[in-house]
């Protein structure tokens, strides 16, 4: 007899669901759009090895099948899973294909189960490699070593026998107290849009309908607007207009769509009075309808549990899900009822086949029907190399007095702070336990690095949060008698055995913060540094010494005027676990500082929001206080200075037509001289800025960023860099949510920084038919 269709590989996709979903029963199909088991529930650990759990093998004979498994390599306090009871690199690959060999093996069709796993800056697993956090990420304005970084990370989750990888992309900081805010490339749209690419190409490499065993199928996180919530508070709702949605939070998971993206997850957040995950105008009318996707949508965690409340029962609520554009659940009790709910009329079949079938076919793209193992898989190639690159390239330098750095002249250095030597504080939310010795601290990177001869003593000198000052006059003696003090301080998102979690893995931290200032669930009210982290900052600039404050941070803190008190301050972000050696490189002038900042860096939490693309409606800011960032987005320096010239456009005048698809005439082109004036080598980030001065259908933003171009320029030389001015450069967005451009006048800007520009005016008119 022949084998079905659906096992034929040379056959089309479509077809190959078509066929397989023809042969399922109902309960079947449902079992394909559920992801209910936590993978650490699969397996136990036994004195020979790994072994398969009964609670895995009843809910594979339950629904005849799974779509979906997460988290089976999975390693954190969360889970509880620890290096002794985890599944370790040389066990990964192994313990994946006994999954899956069950699952094949032991089912009426045989159709394998997707092995998803956390992948936010690395794979979320014993021995994976780590990355810096996405804000670190998009402080290096530097898509395509990310997108290098992450096809090495994708290898090698893939040749563990992982499949699909959960990414957060699509939020962005428009609120820094918001504790996930290490978990986004920045505050803006266009920015994020070219990570988000960078992100898909790695992954999954390019657009076509199957993904190569090399590479890993990306669900985009989150849809959509989650880091726009009230407050700041975690899972809140939103207050976003039509305008406001398309061209501030859409506009990453657009370009992660048209890049090719497997898959999207709905947010938590409510959204027009509706939660994603049941907001049909959002996952069907604009992903589906609109931008033409045709991936998996997958719920957050226990999501789906959450509508109970606005649908009455868990089947009512799996029906609205399913409805509204949901493919697959996650963790829920609502999605394996999806049965009850066809039964009960609250939800076509044809819906549970398209949900189901759209699953299906990732498992297709991902050529699981021919190789459901591992196999051989092709070498994973220097993931921790990229991973300390991207921290280097992250590093920004804030302020600087031009004379501190690099440290290489100086012969003692006083080292202080509670970041200073903690490997767990530079890594980061969603992290596995590391093993011993696997990073390296900024003490420990500056020691192996320094110059022979030069001291570098340390002390902690305070908590990282509480008001206890009795390591306080240790520190301050040891940097009186230093040439120079690095302090760093910041923040930490590191979980401990003893945190509480939310049962959907969120921190529970309320009051004493413990060792956790950041991360999901962690939200905070007020952006200064603790009480003790002050005192110890006021201290040591008190005492003459040059002060280089180092903030490890994932959100950007809100400091005082450091202006003559300390000497520099930068920003090393969350960098990873060679994050010490890439600061110490920095510091020491190994390595220049080019960091972008990707975020706005506010005075205080009381001035927010002070994102700089807000819109401009004249406001001059607050009697006590500037309302302008104390940091603005893009900026950031280097150890020489670079002049800009004027911005030339080919062309003052254009008309709307010759922005669209078909054009007409030559393109308009902004260009700009920029010269090194210093004496040490630099990679200049161009950044090109777009204001709408007159004319169009809505209020003008202050500005937003439109393009970006690194120049590495020696000691005295001049480049003159270019950017096209096309239709995505001027369109704005009706209320519709289309993109077009309008006429009116604009200025074109170009400069190191958001408040740091200078302008071109472009008139553009209507086009002749328009006028006639």
């Amino acid at each position: 007899m022949a084998d079905p269709l659906y096992r034929d590989p040379a056959a089309p996709v479509a077809a190959r669901v078509r066929d397989l979903l023809a042969r399922m029963t109902l309960t079947e199909k449902v079992g394909q759009v559920n992801q209910r088991m936590y993978g650490w529930h699969a397996y136990e650990r036994t004195a020979c090895g790994h072994r398969l759990t009964e609670a895995f093998r009843a809910e594979v004979a339950a629904f005849g099948g799974m779509g979906a498994l997460y988290g089976l390599q999975r390693a954190d306090p969360w889970s509880g899973v620890t290096a002794e009871t985890g599944i370790g690199a040389a066990e990964g690959a192994r313990v994946s294909d006994a999954v899956q060999r069950h699952v094949v093996e032991n089912t009426r069709l045989g159709v394998p189960v997707l092995m998803v796993e956390e992948m936010p800056h690395g794979h979320q697993a014993l021995d994976g490699t780590l990355l810096p956090v996405n804000l670190a990420v998009g402080a290096t304005w530097n898509p395509g070593l990310y997108e290098e970084a992450v096809a090495s990370a994708a290898a090698e989750l893939r040749a563990r026998g992982g499949h699909v990888a959960l990414v957060p992309a699509l939020d962005l900081v428009r609120d820094p107290r918001w504790g996930r805010a290490e978990e986004c490339f920045g505050e803006d749209p266009y920015l994020a849009a070219r990570f988000t690419e960078a992100l898909v190409r790695g992954a999954q490499g390019a657009p076509g309908e199957r993904i190569a065993p090399d590479r890993a199928a990306v669900v985009l996180k989150h849809f959509a607007g989650q880091g726009a919530t009230v407050g700041g508070r975690n899972s809140a709702a939103t207050e976003l207009g039509t305008r406001e949605l398309h061209e501030i939070h859409l506009e990453a998971a657009l370009a992660g769509v048209r890049a090719g993206a497997a898959g999207v997850m709905a947010a938590y957040n409510e959204f027009d009075g509706l939660p994603c995950a049941a907001n049909r105008e959002l996952l069907t009318g604009v992903l589906r309808e609109k931008w033409g996707f045709d991936g998996v949508v997958m719920a957050d965690g226990l999501a789906l549990d959450r509508l109970v409340r606005l649908a009455g029962d868990p089947v009512a609520a799996a029906a609205t899900a399913l409805s509204a554009g949901t493919d697959l659940s996650l963790w829920d009790g609502c999605f394996p009822r999806l049965a009850e709910a066809v039964d009960r009329g609250l939800v076509e079949e044809a819906a549970l086949d398209a949900a189901a079938g759209r699953v299906l076919a990732l498992k297709f793209r991902l050529g699981l029907f021919e190789q459901p193992y591992t196999g051989r898989r092709p070498a994973v190639t220097r993931p921790r190399e990229l991973s300390e690159r991207l921290a280097r390239e992250s590093v920004t330098l804030l302020a600087h007095d031009g004379a501190t750095l690099p440290l290489s002249g100086r012969a003692r250095i006083a080292v202080l702070g509670p970041n200073a030597d903690s490997v767990p504080q530079q890594l980061g939310d969603y992290t596995a336990p590391q093993r011993p010795g696997s990073g390296i601290s900024l003490l420990a990177g500056l020691r192996a690095a320094a110059p022979a001869g030069t001291e570098v003593t340390y002390a902690r000198g305070c908590d990282l949060v509480g008001a206890d000052r009795s390591a306080l006059p240790g520190a301050v003696a040891l940097a009186a008698g230093a040439d120079v003090a690095v302090l760093v301080l910041g923040g930490s998102s590191a979980r401990a055995a003893e945190t509480h979690f939310d049962a959907n893995g969120a921190a529970q931290v309320t009051g004493d913060p413990g060792g956790m200032t950041c991360g999901e669930g962690v939200d905070l009210a007020e952006l200064a540094l603790p009480e003790g982290q002050s005192a110890l900052l006021d201290a040591v600039t008190a005492t003459g010494v040059p002060v280089v404050v180092v903030l490890v941070q994932g959100r950007p803190h809100a400091l005082g005027d450091l202006t003559g008190r300390a000497a520099v301050l930068l920003s090393a972000w969350y960098p990873g676990p060679g994050g010490g050696r890439a600061v110490a490189d920095v510091l020491l002038g190994q390595a220049e500082p080019t960091g972008r900042l990707p975020v706005s860096v506010p005075r205080s939490a009381a001035q927010l929001p002070v994102f700089y693309n807000g819109k401009d409606h004249g406001y001059r800011g607050y009697v006590d206080q500037p309302a302008t960032a104390r940091h603005a987005f893009g900026h950031g320096l280097s150890y020489t200075t670079v002049e800009y010239g004027e911005p030339r456009l080919t062309r003052p005048v254009a008309t709307v037509a010759e922005f669209d698809e078909e054009g007409g005439g030559p393109p308009v082109v902004c260009s700009v001289e920029v010269r090194n004036t210093g004496g040490r080598p630099v990679r200049e980030t161009v950044q090109l800025y777009v204001r709408r001065l007159l004319g169009g259908t809505s209020w003008p933003r202050v500005r937003e960023l439109r393009g970006f171009h690194h120049t590495d320029l020696g000691p005295g030389d001049a480049a003159e860099v270019c950017f096209t001015v096309d239709a995505r450069t001027l369109a704005s967005v009706s209320r519709s949510g289309e993109r077009e451009v309008e006429s009116g006048e604009f200025a074109i800007e170009t400069g190191p920084s958001s408040d740091r520009t200078r302008a071109a005016r472009l008139t553009v008119r209507p086009s002749p038919a328009a006028r006639s």
